[in-house]
């Protein structure tokens, strides 16, 4: 199988098994505040990640490219409907260009589209600094999202086996390229401690990318003669990787992915303290069921939605959010507590 057939799979499998909603984010409930003391038109949307400004506090996360004309065809919405949103975007690896120019209109597309948007190119962990700085010339990028994946590659029956130095090829990057590097999981999480070696290499943000979304060892699974199932669980839960790699309490923004579907989840995300919110299979099923248009209203539902419960928790800025008092309940609760995070803290904010 070829590696534009292989980014086609994906897309197939990504939207048969759809999102398994074992993100843990059910188990957050908010203290309702009775007395407010806000207004839709006082509430502000935006957010900030670094240097980076979104009009939103949500992103279109790594999806596609790759693959051919139909790829092609996905970036281009996909770039469409960010730049009639005014919210960033990524593409998925570029891998596939770099290693087959044949494939590089696929992610130029997004660029065409999007001549003005913030896009974020992306690669694995394996890139080379030349192989970093072709992806983001590829794209005229602002920032470089490397992306994690060890599970997905070992459930892939042609995937990677050796992930030594990664980390150092990662610093590398930091150290070299003129653009941001973010660092993101696929949908197995990142814990305090990956966090913490992260955030002293000193990359621009770190995206957890959590358990309970779109799973790749499901995905990689349908296309193995024997299954490795028992890839199929494996992962923090998201509102669990999240609360673990603030805990580092480093001043690198953390974003959140992994399974968001709807405004409350972005809030609840936002709330606990996340820079920014990724999503991606939800943008994904919308835009090939229902339409480019369908999709854009859909974002304008959202940010409304957002708006709502900014105003009923009384927070005018994603800062302010941050102190809306929730309750952890549930395995989200239990696995913290066995971890040592005091989840009492979020309950009594101010």
């Amino acid at each position: 199988m070829t590696r534009a057939e292989r980014k086609l799979d994906h897309i197939k499998h990504a939207l048969s098994t759809g999102q398994s909603r074992a993100t843990w984010l059910d188990d957050i409930r908010f203290v309702h505040q009775a007395i407010p003391n806000s207004s839709w038109d006082s509430v502000s949307l935006q957010t900030q990640v670094g240097e980076l400004v979104f009009g939103s506090p949500f992103f279109i996360n790594a999806m596609t490219g790759g693959g051919g004309a139909k790829t092609t065809e996905l970036n281009g919405q996909l770039a469409r409907i960010s730049r009639e949103m005014n919210i960033p975007m990524a593409v998925g690896s570029q891998m596939a260009a770099i290693k087959n120019p044949e494939e590089i209109e696929t992610f130029t597309t997004v660029r065409k589209e999007n001549p003005d948007g913030i896009i974020f190119a992306n690669l694995g962990s394996e890139a080379t600094v030349d192989q970093a700085k072709r992806a983001v010339d590829m794209l005229e990028a602002n920032a470089l999202q490397i992306h994690l994946n060890v599970i997905q590659e070992l459930t892939m029956p042609e995937g990677d086996r050796d992930f030594i130095g990664a980390l150092t090829r990662i610093e590398q990057l930091v150290n070299t390229l003129e653009v941001p590097v973010i660092v993101k999981e696929t949908g197995f999480g990142i814990s305090r401690e990956a966090a913490l070696k992260l955030s002293e290499i000193n990359v621009a943000a770190i995206d957890i990318g959590g358990f309970g979304g779109t799973n790749f060892a499901t995905i990689e699974n349908e296309r193995r003669h024997r299954k490795l199932n028992y890839f199929n669980d494996w992962g923090i839960p998201t509102a669990a990787s999240l609360i673990e790699a603030l805990s580092v309490k480093t001043s690198v923004p953390i974003l959140a992915s992994g399974g968001i579907q709807h405004a409350l989840d972005i809030v609840k995300c936002l709330s606990i303290g996340a820079s920014a919110v990724g999503l991606a299979g939800v943008f994904l099923k919308k835009l090939i069921n229902d339409g480019e248009d369908e999709t854009i209203e859909e974002i304008r539902r959202i940010n409304e939605d957002i708006t709502m419960l900014m105003v009923s928790l009384g927070a005018n800025t994603v800062e302010e959010l941050r102190h809306s008092p929730m309750i952890l309940t549930g395995e989200l609760h239990h696995y913290l507590t066995m971890r040592g995070i005091d989840t009492h803290t979020y309950a009594n904010r101010k």
